[in-house]
């Protein structure tokens, strides 16, 4: 055979020439990239060269219109020389040229004029932002301080509104952290990270300055898509293929397993902390954020939303979410419009037999009403920024029977509550424009309309009663059992072992979650019990848990006696999940098992504890994030670093509690041991030094408690109902030596909290000393 292949020349040539080509077709896939190559960001515009159809649907979308300089095209604020009132303040919006200005009140209370540097948003409010602190040693590329006026505009209605804090009705002084100057509005602090592209805060802690910068200033291409400069790379190199080990070099979105994308939305589209600041699309949510739990001031007893969630901590309480369903399979994700109108957005996929839900059989309203639309009775609202209303994402069958026994919202109530408008006052029916006064009003404690919401919950759920009969769904709800906890309830801790230990498809784990954290904050020892079964079955392999109730099972964790902690925690640490190694270091230190581990063991700890460091300083510009870490360190007895992040933490949060009075009490520890312990004198020697002649180290702590004493009694007074606050501030008057004060406020801490053994005991202690004197 070869001998006759050799007589034909010309098969043998193609042969060889099919060998050379497959070789160099073969030699062209197995080239890759590096495993350690790593993108950078290259902008919208290598983007649109190929993805012009997306560009298109992109341009203009609540993306690309999340931030920009503020211009003619932009602005779209009245600043034709307008007066606008708010508080007694005459405020001013005008040009100065080709600059948009604001007369309005500054941090020193002065009335001044601002420059609006940057817009925010387009749609249903847009907000102004001015930048503050810029200096000689502020680069071209980089943004200062810039603080969000609460002077905004309502771009539906075309008006000017003052977005007032929640629950704040009189004005805000210069020097409270709401103000528009201070803490809580600044763009940096909560705005910034979801709203411009590969940002870097770049706070410097020494000099209290900002040097941030980002890519691009809207939420463009590449903060999902992640950076892109392998794939431009590839896709103008002369190859035939993608890289066999990076594929697209981009985030793989589209695939079969629907979490990536889920991931990539939802670190801008939910409540949490951050763990690590270098997220790109496409990365794991766990080893990145922390999510929120249901928290009892964000989420109702049943999950739905109160305080503005972000949606996802609501979408994974869905059905949706553990059938399988994306972010894009509703919305286009770049025009981020919805796919279909009204009620076909939810019949493309709920296509059932002879329109089993759109008709009036089913929503028992009139075709074409308000009632008849899917949204409103599974998806109802929450209004948000005075004018901004958010859908819940969890997608659930109102529940009008939770809202008679646990006084949760629903739907129904929703729309039908303003039946009742007629049996109160006119000047309260004023106040009352959307579902959420009510119920607000009524969690403050007014009776009248509390009655009138139990009223029409009531209805509600007679009416569903009558409509469905037989056939009405009522399942036990886990709503049940976080409110059993959360009153007391002497059978909550048994529902609440059922609950935590429930399938994902009947119970969703942030809800398990929570469940687990709010048992051992009570101090049930059976959550301990039970979080030590979680962690044991998920390191054997047999019952392997998500992150956030692994997380939560670690801080129970925290909670118990050294021992235990070291030996359940341990094997934590090589846990794949950021979240879970975080929280197991960290629980490590709480319980005091830390204390008894030496050598490699604690070496082991320290390298978690250097990311949680990390963690907490992504908002080093936060005095929380100081607070943490000096806690932390004193714990573990480091002292002179506890006694830096203190300082810290009050010196970029000058008005924040907390930080003054623990490092008082750790000054206060350092020379009681320093008797015995020789760390400790040395650093009372060192902070003897620094302070110098004419100060000692007692002058100083005698100070702290001075300053931190009105912070405290303005903290009590803005939340008289919370039992910590009163329970500080009684201690820190006992300190000052005002025990008839101190008995008062610690009266008041055991009339909130009586189950609290620490309340009750510093009240009694301080009445024998009250008695002896």
């Amino acid at each position: 055979m070869l001998k006759s292949l050799t007589n034909r020349p010309w098969i043998a040539a193609l042969l060889v020439g099919g060998l050379l080509v497959a070789g160099a077709v073969m030699a062209d896939y197995l080239r890759s990239y590096p495993a350690d190559a790593t993108p950078t960001f290259v902008g919208r515009e290598k983007c649109a060269d190929c993805h012009q159809s997306e560009m298109h649907a992109f341009l203009g979308s609540h993306h690309d219109k999340a931030m920009d300089l503020a211009t003619d095209e932009t602005v779209l604020g009245d600043f034709n020389d307008v007066t606008f009132e708010h508080d007694g303040l005459q405020n001013r919006l005008f040009r100065d040229g080709k600059k948009f200005m604001v007369h309005t009140e500054g941090q020193d209370g002065q009335m001044q004029d601002f420059e609006v540097k940057y817009v925010f948003g387009v749609d249903p409010l847009q907000q102004y932002m001015v930048e503050f602190d810029r200096n000689a040693d502020t680069k071209d590329d980089e943004v200062a301080r810039v603080q969000v006026l609460r002077i905004s505009w309502d771009t539906q209605n075309k008006r000017w509104f003052y977005l007032r804090p929640p629950d704040v009705k009189e004005k805000l002084e210069p020097d409270d952290p709401l103000h528009w100057t201070g803490v809580a509005q600044r763009w940096q602090t909560m705005c910034a990270e979801c709203h411009s592209t590969n940002l870097h805060r770049n706070y410097d802690v020494a000099t209290q300055s900002y040097h941030t910068t980002f890519s691009e200033i809207d939420v463009s291409c590449e903060a999902c898509h992640g950076p892109a400069s392998l794939h431009v790379e590839m896709a103008n190199s002369k190859s035939l293929f993608w890289d066999r080990h990076l594929g697209y070099g981009l985030a793989r979105l589209k695939g079969e397993d629907t979490q990536p994308q889920i991931d990539t939305c939802a670190p801008c589209h939910s409540r949490r902390g951050v763990l690590d600041g270098t997220f790109h699309g496409g990365d794991s949510y766990h080893d990145f954020y922390s999510l929120e739990l249901l928290r009892q001031d964000t989420y109702h007893a049943d999950g739905q939303i109160k305080d503005e969630v972000y949606v996802y901590g609501s979408f994974i309480q869905s059905k949706m979410y553990h059938k399988g369903i994306r972010c894009s399979d509703c919305h286009d994700p770049h025009s981020l419009e919805l796919k279909h109108k009204g009620n076909e957005t939810c019949t493309s996929c709920h296509q059932h037999p002879a329109g089993k839900y759109d008709i009036p059989s089913h929503h028992h309203h009139a075709v074409g009403s308000e009632g008849a639309m899917c949204v409103n009775c599974h998806m109802p609202h929450t209004t948000y920024m005075e004018v901004d209303a958010r859908r819940d994402h969890s997608f659930r069958i109102p529940r009008p029977d939770l809202s008679v026994s646990l006084g949760t919202p629903n739907a129904c109530s929703g729309c039908h509550v303003k039946d009742q408008l007629e049996s109160l006052p006119a000047k309260t029916q004023e106040s009352l424009p959307l579902y959420q006064d009510w119920l607000l009003a009524a969690e403050q404690g007014n009776e009248q309309i509390a009655k009138a919401i139990a009223k029409t919950d009531q209805w509600c759920d007679d009416a569903c009663e009558k409509w469905y009969g037989e056939n009405r769904q009522t399942p036990t709800h886990y709503g049940e059992t976080l409110a059993a906890l959360r009153a007391d309830d002497r059978d909550a801790v048994q529902k609440a072992l059922r609950l935590i230990v429930r399938n994902e498809s009947l119970a969703p784990v942030i809800a398990r979650a929570t469940a687990l954290d709010e048992m051992t904050d009570r101090g049930h020892r059976e959550g301990v019990t039970l979080a030590k079964k979680l962690i044991e079955n998920h390191l054997s392999g047999s019952e392997l848990q998500d992150p956030i109730l692994l997380a939560s099972a670690a801080r129970a964790i925290g909670r118990a006696e050294p021992r235990m902690a070291k030996s359940v925690l341990k094997p934590l640490l090589d846990e794949d999940s950021r979240l879970v190694r975080s929280e197991a270091a960290k629980a490590l230190v709480m319980s005091g098992a830390y204390a008894t581990m030496v050598g490699t063991e604690r070496s082991e700890v320290d390298k978690i504890l250097s990311d949680v460091k990390d963690e907490l300083m992504f908002a080093s510009d936060r005095a929380g994030s100081h607070l943490g870490w000096a806690m932390l360190s004193e714990q573990r007895g480091r002292l002179a670093e506890a006694l830096t992040a203190y300082q810290n933490a009050f010196a970029v949060e000058p008005g924040t509690t907390g930080p003054r009075t623990n490092l008082a009490a750790l000054l206060d520890n350092i020379v009681t041991s320093s008797q015995q312990d020789a760390r400790a004198a040395a650093l009372l020697k060192e902070i003897n030094s620094k302070l110098g002649k004419s100060s000692n180290i007692q002058d100083w702590i005698q100070r702290l408690r001075a300053e931190e004493l009105p912070l405290l009694g303005r903290d009590a007074n803005l939340a008289p109902n919370n039992p910590g606050l009163q329970y500080r501030y009684g201690l820190a008057l006992y300190l000052a030596g005002d025990l008839p004060g101190a008995k008062k406020q610690l009266q008041r801490a055991v009339e909130l909290a009586p189950e609290v053994e620490d309340f009750r005991m510093a009240l009694r202690l301080l009445q024998e000393k009250i008695d002896s004197e």
